[in-house]
């Protein structure tokens, strides 16, 4: 057994074969886990390879184990991938992802260099094998092959294989890497294509363990994959900061008793981030070190981040240093404190921990502790403005069901942007850049948008709980602010709907048409509210009557008590629904507002289109109407209807499914983008009608 370390390059160079045996796992990377992390870090080390070419930034990428197979053909060397299955295959992906794009940019030379990774030449190559340097032997092999044999662009849909996980992740890294390259056009394309080349060739960095063909493989993988406690961030930063202190001479026994702070039950407790559980100390070493450097840093990689920092940018001493940690750690434990505290006013940082609390985010965190970083002394009005503005970035989008996956990204640009400047521009600043974002991914959604999304959105049922609770706390403070009251208590109050869910018995209407209207509004914003206490069954489902007298015993919840004042003559109703809905929108615009006469436009609003809007939106427009038939493009269901209903819905085979993509699943039996499967009448897709409404103009729809 001989240990390496190894770049793509010099792993993959030779003409070679890596075979993944049958009895191997299949590929079960995911986006969340592991590809949108190994991206981040390969786009840091990227941008840092070109802002700093002196550093030859690099990223660890792990270990595999290999061994050496006896000589099957008499000109490529064999090797059995033992472990490792998956970090070779992504970056086989991952490499052909970005060769294909460099290709039909016509940067033939690097993406040349790419398919050396992935393709051993022809001329070593026997006639009827396959040139590809991996091979799977399991599940894998038919999906891996077909799609790094197929032409580019690469429709995926149309592959055999389109609902494989390689397939899914090679579609992500074409997105991403697309996306970070910009357009053909631009100046920097061809330096951005050159240094992602290069990083994808020479800097990520492996351990090659390599074994003789008479080893004993299954005893080594046993051996790495040992259950064990692995070292945490913190852990390694914490040896790392009292080497670093003892070197300097400093009493490191009283610098771990008086400014070490990371020791106690607060700091140890495991957190969760995304679907991660991770140390709490660990969580705020990675959110300290974006709030000092600029950059977006992934938690794999906050030990090195920080090692990297102390050594080469920071001019303290770690006596100095420190001290300032300490101080920003007990900060960010007292905002944090607070927003687990049921009662009392938070000041605006404290609430901003709540929010990202509520609504299962993190992102802001960074933010927070750099203005509040020792000696920046910025205004408090200052500081509300800049945190204003970015919950209304974040949570507009999560009202639109936009992603979030980038947003740390951005949060590092605007430190990296902010440094040097001084404390006076700081909100314009932020807020000028947040307003100049233009891509889906990224974008501040306008007013228009959040209107017309919120006006029609489920909400109930497409917002967690804790979410959609928070907006209407915010709502309930908002109004509060306007007579002086405090703020209201954080006990997780119910959320009651006011028409009941199970309205038909006690609430009816005497037509379908009236009946479709109501259950329509049902989940909507303008139907719930906060209740300090949950109304049983029978209440809540009775009659208007039995209901409001029950409601006027809540109205310490002002969101509460203007409904039973508005209904002092009159039922309630849709008239009334949709009147609130509009009233609560424009109290969350006030909220969360965005800077004057900000539209967010967006460059890709084919792209934008997809998380948030439906069809009812499309035919509110007038863009599609209720009977329009709709057809199915699959080769396999040429000739297939189906037929759109005037609320939004599809008909089809006497069954009626609320999204594209559930009729399409209902019909092929697997997963089914309906956007791209179903055509209207003139031929176009349902996607591209889709991008219409997006492209409208802004008198009329424009979001």
């Amino acid at each position: 057994m001989e240990t390496f370390k190894r770049t793509p390059l010099q792993l993959f160079n030779l003409p070679q074969n890596f075979v993944i045996p049958l009895f191997q796992r299949p590929y079960v990377w995911k986006e969340v886990e592991q590809w949108e992390p190994l991206w981040k870090d390969i786009r840091r080390v990227a941008e840092l390879r070109i802002a700093e070419p002196h550093l030859n930034a690099t990223h660890f990428l792990g270990a595999v184990v290999i061994q050496s197979q006896e000589a099957q053909s008499r000109r490529l060397t064999t090797w059995n991938v033992i472990d490792g299955q998956q970090r070779l295959t992504t970056v086989q992906v991952l490499a052909h992802a970005t060769r294909s794009l460099l290709a039909q940019a016509d940067l033939s030379k690097l993406a040349g260099q790419l398919e050396d990774l992935t393709h051993n030449s022809e001329k070593y190559v026997e006639d009827g094998d396959s040139p590809l340097k991996l091979r799977h032997l399991n599940k894998d092999r038919e999906p891996f092959d077909e799609l790094l044999a197929a032409e580019t662009p690469i429709d995926y849909e149309d592959l055999l294989h389109s609902d494989s996980q390689i397939v899914a992740a090679h579609q992500y890294f074409t997105t991403v890497v697309e996306q970070w390259l910009g357009t053909q056009d631009t100046n920097d394309y061809e330096g951005k294509a050159k240094e992602l080349t290069n990083v994808l060739l020479d800097g990520l960095q492996l351990v090659s363990i390599e074994l003789e063909a008479a080893e004993n493989s299954q005893e080594i993988f046993e051996t790495l994959n040992a259950r064990g406690t692995p070292l945490t961030a913190a852990d390694l930063v914490r040896n790392f900061v009292f080497q670093r202190l003892d070197a300097e001479g400093a009493d490191t026994k009283k610098a771990y008793r008086e400014d070490w702070p990371f020791e106690t039950k607060f700091w140890t407790q495991e957190v969760s981030v995304g679907r991660n559980l991770v140390s709490r100390s660990s969580l705020f070493l990675n959110q300290w070190l974006v709030a000092r450097t600029g950059e977006e840093i992934s938690p794999q990689a906050t030990f090195n981040r920080f090692k990297s920092w102390v050594e080469l940018e920071s001019a303290q001493t770690m006596a100095d240093l420190l001290p300032t940690i300490k101080h920003q750690a007990q900060q960010y434990e007292a905002w944090t404190n607070a927003a687990t505290q049921p009662g009392g006013s938070l000041d605006s940082a404290a609430m901003a921990f709540y929010r990202m609390r509520a609504s299962g985010v993190e992102v802001l965190k960074p933010l927070l502790i750099w203005l509040y970083e020792p000696g920046r002394d910025l205004p408090q009005d200052s500081t509300a403005r800049i945190v204003q503005a970015a919950e209304s970035w974040v949570y507009r989008r999560q009202m639109l069901r936009l992603s979030g996956s980038d947003l740390g990204r951005i949060v590092a640009d605007v430190i990296a942007a902010s440094v040097g400047v001084s404390t006076n521009e700081f909100p314009e600043r932020v807020i000028g850049h947040l307003a100049r974002l233009n891509v889906t991914s990224t974008y501040w959604p306008g007013d228009e948008e959040v209107r017309l999304s919120l006006g029609t959105e489920a909400v109930y049922l497409r917002f967690p709980r804790g979410r959609l609770r928070m907006f209407l706390e915010a709502i309930e403070d908002n109004y509060r602010a306007e007579t002086g009251q405090p703020q209201v208590e954080r006990k997780a109050y119910p959320i009651e709907h006011i028409l009941p869910q199970g309205w038909k018995d006690t609430w009816p209407v005497e037509t379908p048409e009236a009946e479709e209207a109501r259950q329509l509004r049902v989940h909507r914003l303008g139907n719930l509210t906060l209740l300090t206490k949950s109304l049983n069954s029978k209440i809540s489902n009775g009659p208007w009557s039995v209901k409001r007298a029950a409601l006027l015993q809540h109205n310490t919840i002002t969101l509460t008590g203007r409904v039973v004042s508005e209904t002092e003559e009159h039922d309630w109703d849709e008239s009334l629904i949709d009147h609130r809905a509009a009233e609560l929108i424009e109290a969350i615009l006030d909220i969360w507002p965005v800077p004057d006469g900000h539209l967010g436009k967006v460059v890709d609003p084919q792209t934008k289109a997809g998380d948030w809007i439906e069809l009812k939106h499309l035919i509110k427009a007038g863009l599609l109407r209720g009977g329009d038939t709709l057809y199915a493009t699959h080769r396999d269901f040429k000739g297939k209807q189906a037929t759109l209903t005037i609320e939004g819905a599809i008909e089809l085979d006497g069954k009626r499914y609320m999204s594209p993509s559930a009729a399409g699943n209902a019909l092929r039996k697997k997963a089914t983008n309906g956007w791209y499967f179903w055509s209207v009448g003139d031929g176009r897709r349902l996607r591209d009608v889709r991008a219409e409404f997006q492209n409208a103009v802004p008198s009329d729809i424009e979001p």
